[in-house]
């Protein structure tokens, strides 16, 4: 299974959006360099709140561009890194992933997929409504999540629009995402 990014985004401020670039750093263990959702205890505000010595299993937000068609389609314009993440992919099923997928990103990045992003009210204070669209139910009830996955770094590198994307399956059982 293979993909491509599409862009990057990160931002060294709290604020919902991050700012598209050339390129990123990702740093084994910690995120994405400058970002500040970056290091090895969690950083977003409502974890930090409740434990801030869990440990950070959202180090680096990825999101499949095809969301961005799907919203689309309801009237939402949604931009790369309008939702906060720091990498914006292309063909690859992020969400159809199991827990400890490794993705190799350009030349030398490897993250370790831990969970999905939980979509909160900051995404109906972009756009109103929008959050229904990201998150809803199946027909059995089931919570639906869509708004991309998070992730570790195991091997740090730069990663730039264009870089492939190779994903590695775990071995034995697959676990499947739910929210970190």
């Amino acid at each position: 299974m293979s993909g491509r990014v599409t862009a990057v985004s990160s931002n060294g401020e709290y604020s919902f959006t991050k700012p598209n670039r050339d390129s990123i750093r990702l740093l084994a263990g910690l995120g994405v360099e400058g970002d500040v959702h970056a290091g090895v205890t969690v950083k977003h505000r409502s974890r930090v709140a409740q434990d801030p010595t869990q440990p950070n299993l959202r180090q680096v937000h990825l999101i499949h561009e095809e969301l961005f068609a799907e919203v689309g389609e309801d009237g939402f314009k949604v931009a790369p890194g309008e939702l906060g993440e720091n990498i914006t992919t292309q063909g690859i099923d992020l969400l159809g992933l199991p827990v400890g997928t490794l993705l190799r990103i350009g030349d030398t990045a490897v993250v370790e997929v831990t969970g999905l992003r939980n979509p909160c009210i900051q995404i109906d204070n972009f756009q109103d409504g929008l959050l229904k669209r990201v998150v809803g139910r199946d027909e059995a009830g089931n919570v639906v999540r869509k708004a991309g996955i998070m992730s570790v770094v195991r091997e740090g590198g730069v990663v730039r629009p264009g870089d492939l994307i190779e994903a590695e399956l775990p071995t034995g059982p697959h676990r499947p995402l739910d929210r970190v």
